[in-house]
């Protein structure tokens, strides 16, 4: 997802770890299938926000539990899973 320079500000000390750059553009680095700010709960499975309140507008456009959210999930679904079970082996 594209970082603009007001988002990447927000990120604060987490910007350099959170962000890549293809030339001028910015993004939310993807680890294991996910946003880098994702954390994988190992006892639930569930994917939580590391920084919620810093996060992109991208991030905040999408509105918890929105119809378009809730395809996105579902679309991704199987990602925290398959996450998960990398860092187990």
């Amino acid at each position: 997802m594209r970082v603009s320079g007001a988002d990447y500000e927000r990120l604060g000390a987490r910007a350099d770890d959170l962000v890549s750059f293809d030339g001028h553009r910015a993004y939310l680095r993807m680890v294991n299938g996910h946003c880098a700010a994702l954390v994988v709960e190992a006892h639930s499975g569930q994917l939580f926000c590391s920084v919620y309140e810093a996060r992109p507008q991208i991030c905040r456009d999408l509105a918890r539990g929105s119809a378009e959210c809730l395809a996105e999930r579902d679309a991704k679904l199987e990602r925290p899973l398959l996450a998960l079970r990398r860092e187990r082996m």
